[in-house]
């Protein structure tokens, strides 16, 4: 019998991100997860590895020690924003100066807090000589691959491409103290979750197969960021009772709602337009992710609150808050969604499993760092328009520009 070789991954950040990722090992062949090291929790995360078989994980000290190991091959790095630089900047020494051999570094979105840290993650990662992906879950999420696929092979090929993407991401907000911080993370919601739309959005519209990079060349973008519920004296001070080593809504917030309309001209030559949306301030059961694609004869869609699956709690039922019917599910009681396999749902099961088979075969992923950066372009862009009150036009020389959300000096309250 062959022995059936698999890829040794190590994992930076054992937050909530990191434990997402570990339980759609359920449907990875290729990999093991063998290392963990974190400022806080990487004891938790290995238990948790350990007790559903995958991988026999153990705690390093740190990012270096880990990848010192032989055993460890790639490094998925799902450390806070403001840690990346850092992080990936110690995995690139270890492998340069020849204390460490990887293969690939696959880090999760968003891929920086700006352009200059975006470009700075690349170009260290490509001089390491390392294969690299950007973790970008829903390009993987199978509501979104299927009827992409479909609707290029029996729609397109026959009316011609699609012209319409729409893409939202909605929640009740992030779940630690640093995402609500604007420096830290490098904006809001639009920072934080409008690089899942986007891409996404990037996606659908270009054929299978083929780069978005390759098929899209972006014309302009307008877009609006507002304040709309954390800012507000009520949930503000909710916010910080909630999140104490957050910033003071009432002084310093972050966005909790933001849109933007990009505009592309495709590979045939046509004009084609990107509706991206993302809150931090929808109250419903939980996440809620919806996709649109229309065409001259066609359109697909996807909400993942329409689930195959659904459960009625009734009032009687006095329960403790939790999220084991559907990730940042707001109530427990009443008729709710429920999503049978959210990691595959979401994306991440086959965006793994797809990461670790091309790393183990010394193969390029398709969803590699510089899509990442890509899309921090489209998103400092989108967040000078939200400023400017202006249509922003490409060409756009956003290489040094920094939100005023991730500067600390937005305020629309005060400001009006």
């Amino acid at each position: 019998m062959i022995e059936r070789r698999v890829l040794g991954v190590g994992i930076v950040g054992a937050g909530f991100i990191g434990h997402f990722h570990a339980r759609s090992w359920a449907g990875v062949r290729d990999a093991d997860i063998v290392g963990v090291t974190s400022r806080d929790g990487a004891a938790g995360l290995v238990e948790e590895v350990r007790a559903n078989g995958f991988g026999d994980a153990q705690v390093y000290e740190d990012v270096r020690a880990m990848v010192r190991d032989p055993k460890v091959d790639a490094v998925w790095v799902l450390v806070p924003n403001d840690a990346r630089l850092e992080v990936v900047e110690a995995i690139c020494d270890e492998v340069t100066s020849g204390r460490a051999e990887l293969v690939g570094v696959a880090i999760e979105k968003p891929l920086a807090r700006s352009v200059v840290e975006a470009r700075r993650l690349v170009e260290m990662v490509e001089q390491a000589g390392l294969l690299h992906a950007y973790l970008e879950n829903q390009v993987y999420a199978p509501a979104v691959t299927r009827p992409h696929e479909l609707i290029w092979a029996r729609g397109a090929k026959i009316a011609g491409s699609p012209y319409l993407a729409r893409c939202t991401e909605e929640h009740s907000g992030p779940h630690k103290d640093w995402f609500w911080d604007g420096e830290k993370q490098g904006g809001g919601a639009l920072s934080d979750m409008m690089c899942h739309s986007v891409e996404a959005a990037r996606y659908l519209l270009t054929p299978p197969g083929v780069d978005p990079s390759e098929w899209l060349t972006p014309v302009s973008v307008e877009a609006t960021i507002a304040s709309l519920k954390w800012g507000r004296e009520k949930y503000a001070e909710i916010l910080k009772q909630s999140y104490p080593d957050a910033p003071d809504y009432r002084v310093r917030p972050s966005e909790d709602y933001a849109r933007a309309t990009f505009t592309f001209i495709n590979g045939d030559g046509e004009p084609v337009i990107a509706e991206t949306g993302t809150s931090w301030s929808f109250v419903g059961a939980g996440l809620r992710l919806s996709f649109e694609l229309l065409g001259p004869e066609y359109s697909m869609q996807a909400d993942t609150l329409n689930t195959e699956a659904k459960l009625f709690l009734s009032r009687e039922l006095q329960q403790a808050q939790g999220e084991d019917m559907i990730e940042k599910q707001n109530a427990e009681q009443g008729l709710m969604p429920v999503l049978s396999d959210e990691n595959l749902s979401y994306g991440y099961t086959t965006e793994n499993a797809t990461v670790a088979s091309d790393f183990l075969a010394r193969r390029q992923p398709r969803e590699s760092l510089r899509n990442g950066l890509q899309v921090t372009e489209l998103l400092m862009a989108a967040y000078q328009a939200a400023e400017t009150g202006t249509r922003v036009t490409f060409p756009v020389d956003v290489d040094t520009f920094v939100p005023a959300v991730a500067k600390g000096t937005w305020n629309p309250r005060t400001q009006a």
